[in-house]
């Protein structure tokens, strides 16, 4: 990959001294791992570029059905190149545990530009984190083997009918004995024919009607007599992250282990779901960044009408705007995860602070996939024509960022579930009062302007009846999280003291908040819009090397 694109080499923790200062600010404890984190970065800004390139071109998992005894084996072919990379990024599974941070785990996610490896150590992630939180009994035998690399997990919560909506779900479980046994068909389950075990929702006997009536089951892939617990039906074809095989999967009568109390199984669901919203935003951010890289060294690089691009005026605004996306995503996804980080401990049916994080990680999830989308199309622009061809990295970084904006639920779930959690649980309140106060602090025009639109957005929900609330839910979603980048912004640079944070700010608003023109001024600021500048160049590939520690 080294000579199909121009961000080989170049780790997303140096580049453009963003993602340090905003670590520092809401992560204080990622320098713990710094030297591990540093080491995700090295490792993703060559190798993982080499493996997602192989995978993407040449290597998708295959289903194996059968063994050479004709017997049912139903696992998945990979890449030996991905399985050895899939090893060495496997102990980021084990720093959110053991008195480790979610918000570390972030960190390393955030560096890793491809979503279908990203996916893997999330589903992983989050089958050690309800084991870890909810079926300790379990945790003997799963967490370090899931920390390792030693075992896969997976999420299997949709199915055909149903999608989104957990409710609709119709896997029905029985209890026999002190086990459970699983009946159902669950249709997009990433980790197909990989994982070793899942948590999967399913619905027991006399359970309430909706969402509320399911229950979360751990699942492992072998039964006690060693044959298959589940039957993968199929693998599917998609335009991207083919790192990830992603199939349906027929459970008939599946051994399972309830996890908790059935009673809680939506709310440990939900969570879960709070965990890989957090987890889809630092993967945008990491596809964002990476394309921002591409499209500034390609700006250097490329002469049109006798001019370097970077030195047209209209090419200044245009990686401008790639900036704010970038560092509006950046800031939005962390003080998310800290948001989460303060509640993790919070249990069923959850306090404020929890609802406050909930209420952080919809933002971040809607808009850092619409940023990584928008933001990875204006990137491809900048290289023409062989933009558009999958020989060059920039196809692939676009080709991935699509599913930002569907996994964990697409901008509508976000902004229906936004709308209920502050009509049900008042989870705004929180939010506006520190958004409020640092907009007021910031003492520049745009934030005051963005403080009078929180106001008077705030006022119209008030006022709106519900047909009118969810007509206007999207819009409602997506300016409040424009607001908190603004404010947000402005907050790094008094954390910083780097003027540029607030010039961002002002920018943001300017461009996202009222959809006007960015600042003419920023075309002579190169330290705003080119990611690169100030910036030494990596070193040589060959001594990009590093491995994480467990």
């Amino acid at each position: 990959m080294e000579h199909q694109g121009y961000s080989y080499g170049h780790d997303l923790l140096q580049t453009g001294a963003l993602l340090e200062p905003v670590l520092d600010r809401w992560a204080p404890e990622w320098r713990e791992r710094s030297d591990d984190i540093g080491a995700v970065a090295r490792l993703a800004s060559t190798r993982v570029l080499d493996v997602a390139w192989h995978v993407d071109r040449d290597a998708a998992p295959q289903l194996v059905p059968v063994d050479v005894r004709g017997e049912r084996l139903e696992r998945v072919r990979i890449s030996p190149a991905l399985e050895e990379l899939l090893g060495e990024l496997a102990p980021i599974g084990a720093w959110p545990f053991g008195g480790g941070s979610w918000s570390q785990w972030l960190a390393g996610i955030s560096l890793v530009p491809d979503a279908g490896i990203t996916c893997i150590l999330c589903i992983t992630a989050q089958v050690a984190q309800a084991i870890d939180k909810y079926a300790p009994e379990h945790a003997a035998r799963w967490m370090e083997p899931l920390a390792s690399g030693g075992a896969w997990g997976a999420t299997w919560m949709t199915e055909v009918q149903g999608g989104t909506d957990l409710g609709a779900s119709t896997t029905i479980a029985e209890q026999v004995g002190d086990r459970w046994q699983l009946s159902g068909e669950k249709y997009f389950c990433s980790g197909a024919g990989l994982c070793d075990v899942a948590i999967v929702t399913a619905r027991p006997p006399d359970a309430a009607p909706g969402a509320r009536g399911t229950a979360l089951f751990l699942v492992e892939r072998s039964r006690p007599d060693g044959t298959l617990n589940w039957r993968v039906r199929r693998l599917k074809d998609k335009p991207a992250t083919r790192a990830v095989p992603s199939g349906e999967v027929a459970l008939e009568g599946s051994d399972a282990c309830l996890v908790g109390d059935a009673a809680q199984g939506i709310y440990q669901t939900l969570e879960n779901l709070t965990i890989s919203r957090l987890a889809n935003a630092a993967g945008a951010c990491a596809l964002l960044r990476a394309a921002q890289v591409e499209a500034c060294l390609r700006a250097r690089d490329r002469t049109i009408f006798g001019q370097r691009l970077v030195d047209q005026p209209l090419m200044r605004r245009d990686l401008l705007g790639l900036a704010l996306r970038s560092a509006g995503s950046l800031v939005l996804t962390f003080r998310a995860a800290a948001a989460y980080e303060h509640a993790r401990d919070d249990r069923p049916p959850f306090g404020q602070d929890y609802q406050l994080a909930r209420f952080w990680s919809h933002l971040a999830k809607l808009r850092t996939a619409e940023h990584a989308v928008e933001g990875t199309r204006d990137a491809m622009e900048v290289f023409g024509g062989i933009g558009f061809v999958d020989d060059f990295a920039i196809a692939r970084l676009n080709r991935e960022a699509q599913v930002t904006a569907i996994w964990e639920g697409p901008a509508n779930v976000q902004s229906l579930d936004l709308l209920e959690s502050m009509g049900r649980s008042a989870a705004h309140e929180g939010f506006v009062q520190e958004v409020g106060q640092m907009l007021a602090s910031a003492g520049s025009e745009a934030a005051a302007r963005a403080a009078a639109r929180l106001d008077a957005l705030l006022a119209g929900i008030a006022e709106a009846g519900p047909e009118e609330a969810q007509w206007q839910a999207k819009t409602c979603a997506r300016a409040l999280a424009d607001i908190a980048q603004v404010a947000l912004l402005h907050d790094m640079a008094r954390a910083t003291g780097d003027d540029r944070w607030s010039r961002w700010a002002d920018a943001y608003w300017l461009g996202f908040g009222e959809h006007g023109e960015l600042p003419l001024t920023a075309a002579s600021e190169p330290e705003l819009w080119d990611v690169m500048a100030a910036v030494p160049a990596p070193p040589a590939a060959a001594g990009a090397t590093g491995t994480p520690a467990g």
